[in-house]
């Protein structure tokens, strides 16, 4: 029998860890993950959203997200627990 994980018990380890969340669209989001449902709404605490600038596509807007945060599932494509962003992410170009 091989060792399986289900994807939210995955979700579950990385609560009170850094996350790198690209939702869909072009928008980055990082931060520490706080808690989530069923859904995979998720809540995060110190987010930083990374997202291209609507007048100049080849810069970044990095926006401080200074409260909690709740973000919508619907809208989540991809979570990396202990993520930054890879070295080509919205979030490495803004730093």
């Amino acid at each position: 029998m091989s060792n399986r994980i289900l994807p939210l018990e995955l979700i579950d380890k990385a609560i009170g860890s850094p996350i790198w969340i690209l939702m869909r669209g072009q928008t980055e989001l990082t931060g520490i993950l706080r808690g989530f449902d069923d859904y995979v709404n998720l809540v995060l605490d110190d987010a930083v959203e990374y997202s291209p600038d609507p007048r100049d596509k080849t810069s970044i807007v990095k926006k401080e997200l200074k409260a909690e945060i709740l973000l919508n599932g619907n809208h989540v494509a991809v979570l990396v627990p202990g993520g930054k962003g890879p070295e080509d992410s919205l979030a490495a170009r803004a730093s």
